[in-house]
């Protein structure tokens, strides 16, 4: 039985250089209790978080901790407990690398302590260019498979604390620096003014608003001018550390930012497999915290229909969903067909979060035995709110089958794994997505599409030019997939005197070749110690995880004893490793039976068509201001949505009822003020609508207009073979 909470209030201060931080979170607790307790506290962390420092403060005495392999740690950590010793333990769970367990033993009655905890971060690169951190607050029950017999302490089902109830409070602070302008910070909670602490606004700082309760994810989005630049940084290694080890060697974090000719950027693939994987878990019902007040399963659906009206013509396309069993729409893909996509649209309409658990494994794996469609690039969508026991074995799955299959994801809601949906991303070769509070689910799925749609690489090479006498070894594993504007990041380990050297990044599409090429000598060095080491060993760390699950037997045991060491040696927690602290000062013995208590951070939760005859509509509010019909049912809320969902599969618009009523005319209004020789009126209004009332959600939009235009083009031969010109401009007349 719980009857105090020990933990009192969290603070965390953010460093942030260039796309790098380094988070440090202190955790005060106190126990309240007249008896010593040991109090265990489950927690998230970014799944990608190499965390290298651990320490306790008790009363005068600071403990730093040794990290140490796993199991040795446990054993230390219960002979200490048994000897009446002070102790603490901090772990990673073995299923999931983005939860951890924190063993706070035989803490006094009364007595207080502080738990320091740092990590280090490569902050993710959101689609508008904005870098992303966010801290988790969240973490939800996570789904164990039907198969699944053991389930590990840190797997238990959390306490389910309502946000007016928690007894912590959070301090948050963030200082960023880059060579290039912050431009500005915007976060889903409250911040306090940015302040800016030179001239030329290389450097800011900005602090959490008062009153914050730690009842969701702390997401801060940081944007700096000029951001897609190529960068460097080589950091000297440890003075201790051996030379020739990762430690004791330079290391050298090289970003690409890769910006491709225009020829390649602007041909987008109109081909392609796109498989879409629903979560309809029971926990997909639950609200977004949006003004709205949709469900997550709502907002999904929402998303899905824009996907399948953006799809572009001529692919190949599928529907999953999945609770503790999976459902598809058809037996394989079909062809993307106003038939076809009527089918679907008439599913999507029809989900519910109904299904149950969480089991994306199985439908994965159904997925990736399907046979390949010859010319048809497979790409993969997933949506789920990323509550799985089974993180591991998911992305070894997406990992074994990235060859064939690019897997873009969406994490919903707060709470959602990061380590499951980061991860398939970057196992797949795709982009992860994250929404939470007032995000639109369908401006970052679009985003996600068009990625998809570029065009796919077909080699890419890192080579170096260095002088005699100077190596690198590569630390990170070949990159599969890169796209226009997003970062992509090497690790290399380097031995000798580095001087003046090159790095080149290569990439070949069809017949375009790409190279961009800076020199190491013209980098900034980190004034964070080691934490490109720390990155680095991390990306071992994952890799040797990776590669010992699919090992058996002695050659398992070979890998898991490399990745102990690498963990060790780096001071980078890993599956097999933990940190453990004891104190053994003053030979201090704390008597008298303890109570054991579980806590877990788990509050409630354009274009044109050129010609020579030109038609010249000017527009300005006609459609903006419109009243719905009393009689006309909307499909959706949103008229935007309305207009998507009567676009045909091949981009046209009919002149029905429904379009007028969201044009705010009557049927025979549109008709009457029909042109003679405009044969495609309904498309050219919806265009215009979209570009007078919708110019703010543009990007949601862009590919259905497209859509539209490319239709246009093709009906050139019924007006008279003359071709048409649509202008849209801000002034208007009067034409209804």
């Amino acid at each position: 039985l719980i009857h105090l909470f020990p933990l009192k209030s969290v603070e965390v201060e953010l460093q942030v250089k260039d796309h790098v931080a380094t988070v440090i979170s202190t955790l005060n607790y106190q126990n309240k209790e007249d008896k010593p307790i040991e109090a265990l506290f489950v927690f998230p962390l970014p799944g990608d978080a190499a965390v290298c420092h651990f320490s306790a403060d008790i009363g005068q005495t600071h403990i730093v901790a040794e990290l140490k392999e796993k199991q040795q740690a446990r054993e230390e950590y219960d002979d200490a407990l048994s000897s009446g010793q002070q102790a603490f333990l901090l772990e990673e769970s073995e299923q999931s690398p983005d939860i951890f367990s924190l063993s706070v033993g035989s803490l006094p009655p009364g007595e207080s302590a502080s738990i320091r905890l740092q990590y280090v971060i490569e902050l993710a690169v959101e689609a508008d260019g904005a870098l992303r951190f966010c801290l988790p607050a969240v973490l939800n029950p996570r789904y164990q498979p039907q198969d699944q017999k053991t389930v590990s302490l840190d797997m238990k089902t959390p306490f389910i604390i309502p946000a007016s109830e928690i007894p912590y409070s959070l301090s948050f602070s963030a200082r960023v620096s880059s060579p290039r302008p912050v431009s500005k910070v915007e976060s889903s909670c409250s911040l306090e003014p940015l302040q800016y602490l030179n001239t030329d606004h290389t450097e800011a700082a900005v602090k959490l608003a008062a009153g914050h309760k730690f009842d969701r994810d702390v997401e801060l989005l940081i944007y700096y001018k000029d951001a897609h630049q190529p960068s460097a940084v080589v950091e000297a290694g440890q003075d201790s550390a051996q030379p020739g080890t990762l430690m004791g060697d330079p290391v050298v974090m090289a970003s690409f930012y890769p910006n491709f000719p225009e020829s390649v950027q602007s041909s987008s693939s109109s081909c392609g497999e796109f498989v879409f994987l629903l979560d309809r878990s029971g926990s997909m019902d639950f609200p977004m915290a949006d003004i709205h007040h949709r469900t997550r399963i709502d907002s999904a659906k929402e998303t899905l229909l824009l996907l399948l009206k953006s799809l572009p013509m001529g692919c190949y396309f599928n529907i999953y969903s999945f609770g503790d069993h999976f459902e598809h729409l058809f037996p394989k893909s079909l062809r993307y067909s106003q038939k076809t996509m009527k089918q679907a649209l008439k599913k999507v309409e029809e989900m519910s979060a109904d299904l149950g658990g969480t089991e994306i494994l199985e439908p994965l794996q159904h997925i990736y035995r399907q046979s390949c469609i010859h010319g048809q690039p497979t790409q993969l969508f997933v949506f789920t709110d990323g509550e799985v026991s089974n993180t591991k074995e998911i992305l070894d799955l997406v990992k074994e089958n990235c060859a064939a299959h690019r897997c873009f994801s969406f994490g919903i809601g707060p709470g959602a794994s990061s380590a499951l949906v980061n991860g398939m991303a970057k196992e797949g070769g795709g982009h992860a997505q994250f929404i939470t509070d007032n995000d639109r689910m369908q401006l970052k799925a679009i985003q996600s599409l068009r990625l998809a749609l570029q065009p796919s690489v077909e080699d890419i090479s890192l080579t170096w030019d260095l002088p005699a006498g100077v190596s690198a070894k590569v630390l990170s594993p070949t990159i599969q997939n890169i796209f226009q504007g997003q970062r992509s990041v090497v690790f290399a380990q380097l031995t000798g005197q580095v001087g003046a050297s090159v790095c080149h990044f290569q990439v070949t599409f069809g017949k375009a070749f790409y190279d961009q090429a800076f020199g190491l000598d013209q980098c900034f060095s980190t004034s964070v110690p080691l934490t490109v080491h720390h990155l680095a060993a991390l990306t071992l760390i994952r890799w040797l995880e990776m590669e010992e699950r699919g090992c058996e037997g002695e050659q398992s045991e070979g890998v898991k004893k490399k990745l102990v060491e690498v963990s060790v040696e780096s001071g980078v927690s890993s599956a097999f490793t933990a940190f453990i602290a004891v104190d053994k000062s003053n030979n201090r013995i704390i008597k008298g039976p303890l109570i054991t208590q579980e806590l877990h951070a788990t509050p409630l939760l354009s274009s044109c068509l050129n010609g020579t005859a030109r038609l010249y509509i000017t527009f300005v509010c006609l459609f903006s201001s419109f009243e719905l019909n009393a009689d006309s049912k909307p499909q959706f809320e949103d008229p935007l949505l309305q207009l998507v969902s009567l676009q045909e599969a091949c981009g046209r618009w009919l002149l029905d009822p429904a379009l007028a009523v969201i044009l705010g005319k009557s049927r025979d209004e549109v008709k009457k003020a029909k042109p003679s020789k405009v044969s495609a009126w309904a498309t050219v209004l919806a265009l215009i609508w979209l570009h007078s009332s919708k110019v703010e959600a543009k990007k949601e939009w862009e590919l259905i207009a497209v859509k539209a235009v490319s239709w246009l083009k093709t009906q050139r031969g019924t007006t008279q073979k003359k071709q048409l010109t649509i202008c849209f401009t801000v002034k208007s007349v009067h034409f209804f």
